[in-house]
């Protein structure tokens, strides 16, 4: 957009991309702390694998409706203000879980913090963009969801020492407290990004800050094939949260520390991975390549590949060694779908329906989010429990979503073309 690298102040953008990518990482513990304390809570609570896979799933009950309302909200309202509410809702619903004994209480307080993270992700990322322009955007963004796998980091090596010496609701008081240092920080450092407030200097800015119907977004083949690859994104990201813990305790039979240090490893490797093919296609489009390639072959290739390493745990003879790379590389791969596919609806709808369509696209991702655990979880029960083979068939459902809408998103996600379709339309809207 003419005029965003006049007013690009690189040295504040970076600061609050540092600030939201701590908040993530806050985000990120709050929920993966319940795969983490898998073993010992259904242990204490005598719960079946369904019933856990319930708890896991439970988050994204009303996950999807609270992410459109904040989507909606962050359109008209300063996102400071609204990412300062939702840091201290979700550290105040940690509370409840200290005292917790029921099925039902634990999940109802999962559902309230699934209300409040909701918007996370989109809220953050509207915030983000007012600080970069379009050319910029991919980088920040993946740190962004880096600190998102930091807190994946932090929680490998916290919560299982955390469960060992304190119990397992100890880890609950500990997010709290964390999640509250955040507000305060963000409360005292946070601004609010002008980028999106440049005067309308020419037709075609004219023609990007338009307003066009809703029914014409979500039509169009790339916000269809985006949203569909952030699903099948958010089934990975969730099939990891709730259940790889367990399954590299139960299923690979790995002692409790042991297995909180490989999730540490499994960090480790795709933080950098999902960063570095950020930064690459970053760098294809400043280099001149089109974004239908850059973004949109680019993202749709790393979910195929994706989806082959995780259809290709269900071998039973693999290897440990590589098992783990299957594993780890398939999730890295898959996160590369929350860095550039906002990149690409931000370089199609206009700036200000951009919160509402990016909280859209979170909104059916958290459709995976609500299943996965579940399906997974049945799959597990049925092929005997936590040492059956019902992992790996969780690990093919997977491998299968993403391969397919890896393939449509090769057919669909030209964001060229469908922003100057979109703009043709506002331009024609602009003169009735």
């Amino acid at each position: 957009m003419l005029g965003s690298e006049s007013t690009y102040r690189p040295k504040a953008a970076w600061t609050i991309a540092a600030l939201l990518a701590v908040m993530m990482l806050v985000n990120f513990l709050d929920k993966v702390v319940i795969g983490l304390v898998a073993v010992p809570m259904m242990q204490e609570l005598a719960l079946t694998p369904a019933e856990f896979g319930l708890i896991g799933g439970a988050l994204h009950w009303l996950f999807s409706i609270s992410a459109v309302v904040g989507g909606f909200m962050a359109n008209r309202k300063p996102t400071r203000f609204l990412l300062l509410g939702m840091g201290l809702f979700w550290a105040l619903i940690q509370l409840p879980m200290l005292f917790a004994t029921s099925l039902w209480t634990i999940v109802a307080c999962r559902v309230l913090l699934g209300i409040g993270e909701g918007p996370a992700s989109p809220v953050a990322t509207h915030a983000l963009y007012k600080w970069f322009p379009d050319n910029k955007r991919s980088l920040p963004v993946a740190m962004l969801h880096s600190g998102s796998a930091m807190g994946l980091l932090v929680a490998g090596m916290l919560i299982p020492w955390m469960s060992l010496h304190y119990g397992w609701r100890s880890n609950f008081a500990v997010l709290a407290v964390i999640g509250l240092i955040w507000c305060a920080a963000w409360y005292r450092f946070g601004e609010e990004g002008k980028l999106d407030g440049i005067p309308a200097v020419d037709a075609r800015i004219r023609v990007d800050q338009s307003r066009i119907p809703y029914r014409r977004l979500l039509c169009d083949p790339t916000v269809i094939g985006n949203y569909l690859g952030h699903f099948a994104a958010n089934w990975s990201l969730a099939l990891t949260l709730t259940w790889v813990p367990a399954y590299l305790e139960k299923g690979l039979g790995m002692a409790s520390m042991s297995a909180g240090r490989m999730f540490v490893v499994f960090v480790l490797v795709t933080t950098p991975l999902s960063l570095i093919m950020a930064w690459w296609s970053q760098r294809l489009l400043r280099r001149g390549l089109p974004s239908h390639v850059a973004r949109g072959v680019f993202v749709s290739l790393c979910l195929i590949l994706s989806g082959v390493l995780s259809a290709a745990l269900m071998l039973p003879e693999l290897p440990f060694v590589e098992r783990m790379a299957c594993l780890t590389l398939s999730g890295g791969l898959a996160l590369v779908m929350y860095s550039i596919g906002p990149a690409m609806l931000a370089e199609v709808v206009p700036s200000s329906q951009r919160g509402s369509m990016l909280a859209i696209g979170n909104a059916c991702g958290s459709l995976a989010g609500l299943a996965a655990p579940v399906v997974t979880g049945f799959l597990v029960q049925n092929a005997e429990g936590l040492s059956g083979q019902g992992y790996a068939h969780g690990f093919a459902v997977c491998g299968a979503i993403l391969i397919v809408v890896g393939l449509i998103g090769l057919l669909t996600m030209n964001p060229q073309r469908s922003r100057n379709q979109l703009r043709e339309q506002a331009a024609d809207l602009a003169m009735r």
